[in-house]
């Protein structure tokens, strides 16, 4: 009998049947949280709806309830009733259920991760998890230090040639290039690098995936993927929410450090990445890690950045406060709730592109999109009248909430004249697919215990990302400047960052 026992009806190239994760159980610390509530324990049920984890999976919470197993069972029971995607259904729940566990403890207690050890021991015994672990850090990251080091200290941490143990990091991965740097090296130091898992949600959508497949799948936009063509790019990240109850997290990190740093520098790679040889994960990451090597933040940082902080005002047919009312942070906080940066790519393919990133809270509206604006036909054998409302053309990847990608072009209007004005061509996820997207964490999740990384940035990349970011946000932190400007509740930011791409003759889109 081999190891690794092979399905004779089964081609390698059928992508038909999903991988199923083998056995593993997955650990969450900081279980009482919103993140592990709403998105953490729905994803799991939905995976095990899906029948894409073994059937002895175990699921164990750790935090400093005092809880039973049953107590904590209810909690994930109300969260994936109130969460999760797919239907509930008691067959698929009674399986999930007889492998959760709850272990009571605090971070530097030696006791509690003795317990959390014999409590896996147990859990490999009775579900014949096979010693395969993965654990989640939904914790601040001051604490990732402690709880890893206890990790080792309990022999927790330890792999063999038949069994991994895998650790899963919630962003952010520091406030700086230093504290990058300081970070993965102490968990280096426990985890090999192939067995850390940086969660970036966004990277886990499949509008997200859908950016290598329009690319590279299609003939049609290769050709003018260039600064032949594309006279700029926006990314943004908008949402409609103000902070309260966050400023234990928010105040002092701000939403560049939050968001651009992450998210919208890794949408930046995927746009505008070269062809990998193939989509393994090493091959995928190479071409991300050239992109962010040869990406700058453009200067001077006085008039291509912008940043500003909500007031109150108008949201939605509501009254909403300003951040300065919000509960928890100070009158005098400096914490900047919208940021936006120009960013250029030193290479052949970019050389004078500008690609413009902003995100905001309490903005116009909630949406995340890619907005590649090509340059105006060189000529047009159209008098003024027949083109005013005519744009420029643009390729849209909405990549949240409704998913899909737009294209805008110029076409003429029905009549004797000849009028041209802007028109859209549209697909969406939901008119296409008759199957819905998975949620981000579910796919994030199910390649953690299948040790699929290729959706996850490495050292490299997010120590890459600092340096892009860090000279702005120490001119900011200098200089004072640009000044950190009040925009109302509702609106599209401060009206330095519509200067801030005026100045060259361009526009933000509204979205």
């Amino acid at each position: 009998m081999t190891d690794k026992w092979r399905n004779p009806l089964r081609d390698a190239r059928d992508k038909r049947l999903p991988r199923i994760a083998g056995p593993s159980a997955l650990v969450i610390f900081g279980v009482t949280g919103d993140l592990s509530r709403k998105k953490l324990m729905p994803a799991i049920y939905d995976l095990a709806n899906r029948g894409l984890l073994p059937p002895g999976f175990g699921l164990v919470g750790f935090a400093r309830r005092d809880w039973a197993d049953q107590d904590f069972m209810k909690v994930v029971h109300d969260a994936v009733k109130e969460h999760a995607r797919t239907p509930f259904n008691e067959a698929v729940w009674q399986q999930l259920a007889e492998g959760i566990r709850f272990v009571q403890g605090t971070f530097d207690d030696d006791a509690s991760f003795d317990n959390l050890a014999s409590c896996l021991a147990a859990l490999d015994a009775e579900r014949g998890t096979g010693g395969n672990h993965a654990f989640y850090l939904s914790i601040p990251p001051g604490a990732f230090p402690t709880v890893i080091n206890q990790l080792k200290r309990a022999g927790l941490a330890q792999t063999s040639r038949d069994q991994w143990r895998r650790v899963v990091i919630e962003k952010p991965f520091g406030h700086d290039l230093k504290s990058a740097k300081e970070l993965n090296r102490t968990v280096n130091e426990v985890f090999p690098e192939e067995s850390v898992f940086r969660i970036d949600h966004y990277l886990g959508k499949e509008t997200v995936q859908n950016i290598l497949a329009l690319r590279f799948a299609n003939q049609l936009y290769e050709p003018i993927w260039n600064s032949n063509y594309v006279d700029h790019v926006q990314i943004t990240m908008a949402e409609d929410i103000g902070l309260g109850g966050r400023a234990g997290y928010y105040d002092g990190i701000g939403a560049t450090r939050d968001v651009i740093q992450n998210h919208l520098l890794q949408l930046l790679a995927l746009i505008a990445m070269e062809e990998p040889v193939s989509f393994k994960p090493a091959d995928l990451r190479a071409e991300k890690v050239k992109i962010l090597s040869a990406t700058r933040p453009a200067e001077p940082f006085e008039e291509t950045t912008a940043r500003g902080q909500y007031t109150g005002g108008w949201q939605g047919g509501q009254k909403v406060p300003g951040l300065l009312e919000e509960g928890g942070f100070s009158p005098e906080s400096k914490t900047e709730t919208f940021g936006a940066i120009t960013c250029e790519i030193n290479t052949r393919r970019w050389a004078g592109v500008p690609f413009y990133l902003r995100t905001g809270k309490r903005l116009g509206r909630r949406v995340t999109e890619v907005a590649v604006v090509f340059k105006r036909a060189p000529h047009l054998p159209f008098d003024d009248t027949a083109t005013e409302e005519l744009g420029q053309n643009a390729l849209v990847v909405r990549v949240q909430p409704d998913e899909g990608v737009t294209i805008r072009f110029g076409s003429k209007v029905p009549g004797n004249t000849m009028e041209v004005r802007d028109v859209t061509m549209d697909f969406g996820y939901g008119h296409s697919f008759t199957e819905s997207s998975p949620e981000a964490y579910e796919r994030l999740l199910l390649d953690v215990l299948l040790g699929e990384p290729s959706l996850f940035p490495k050292n490299d990349e997010v120590e890459l990302s600092w340096e892009i970011l860090d000279p702005v946000l120490d001119f900011w932190a200098r200089k004072d400047e640009p000044a950190l400007e009040k925009y109302k509740a509702g609106t599209w930011g401060p009206p330095s960052a519509d200067a801030m791409t005026a100045r060259t003759g361009r526009h933000w889109r509204r979205p």
